[in-house]
């Protein structure tokens, strides 16, 4: 590849997908990275297709299992390619309590450490240009959250919607974190709230709570399509406007106030060292 690299998980569908494709439109090479092997190479065909753009390499890893990201973060890093964004954009919501085969909260696992230990695992190669972009996708759940997640092994403890916005919260306070870690490298890091997206998001929940996920921004009038939904990760990801800019929370291209507690140092350190504890791997 001998363009601007991006690296997106959750690629297969969504807002990650459509990502993928206004990206691959603007000549950027993709490495998409999906659960599915199948899927993802239908959706990088597909994507080159629409594009005329070759420089699509599929990758398949299961963000939520930390062995297979740390296979993922080997395979970029031996391909040697210089990867100039990174856009963890990977999450579900599970309303029933699950614990992954390594001993972690499904929810924690998949939505905020895969992508702690993927980036921190890529910050060499993503430090090497001094010009790389990584972008955590949020959402305004977050506002809701009432702390930093916690790894919940009893299912009596459990509660799917707030360890939810605690994850999104998570995504906020890791970005605060690391740009600051980063701030003399070059290397930027910004959130996005994508907004409400009608995507088959929380669909494995069952049938009712998705049609209650729709139907709460159909109420509001704020039910985006993916593409729109998209836009300002793309725009993070590629325009000229934000270089140089970090550690900000993002909706619809704008600079937004997130909550209270993401602003917190003692909740940002807490969080990286139970996130640190977990994967085994800091900086």
């Amino acid at each position: 590849m001998d363009r601007l690299i991006c690296v997106i998980t959750g690629a297969t569908s969504g807002i990650g997908k459509a990502a993928a494709l206004a990206l691959a439109k603007q000549g950027y090479g993709l490495i998409l990275v999906g659960r599915n092997q199948e899927k993802t190479a239908r959706v990088g065909d597909e994507i080159s297709r629409k594009t005329g753009n070759r420089n699509v390499v599929c990758e398949t890893s299961d963000l939520s299992v930390l062995r297979e990201v740390r296979q993922l973060a080997a395979r970029i890093r031996t391909s040697r390619v210089e990867v100039d964004v990174l856009v963890n954009n990977a999450g579900a919501r599970f309303l029933k309590h699950q614990v992954t085969g390594e001993g972690i909260e499904l929810t924690l696992a998949t939505n905020h450490l895969g992508h702690f230990l993927l980036t921190l695992s890529l910050i060499d190669v993503l430090k090497h240009n001094g010009r790389a972009r990584i972008i955590n996708v949020s959402s305004g759940t977050h506002y809701g959250a009432s702390g930093v997640i916690e790894n919940i092994l009893s299912p009596e403890a459990f509660d799917g919607r707030t360890q939810y916005a605690n994850s999104k919260l998570a995504n906020v306070l890791f970005t605060y974190a690391l740009a600051e870690k980063l701030s003399k490298t070059g290397v930027t890091v910004n959130a996005v709230d994508p907004g409400g997206v009608a995507t088959n998001f929380a669909r494995n929940n069952g049938l009712i709570q998705w049609l209650k996920h729709r139907a709460y921004y159909l109420g509001k009038r704020q039910l985006l399509t993916p593409a729109q939904g998209a836009e300002t990760l793309v725009y993070l990801a590629s325009s000229a406007d934000v270089a140089g800019i970090t550690g900000k929370y993002f909706m619809f291209k704008e600079q937004r106030k997130s909550s209270a507690i993401s602003y917190e140092k003692t909740i940002q350190d807490k969080l990286w060292a139970s996130s640190v504890e977990l994967s085994m791997f800091d900086i």
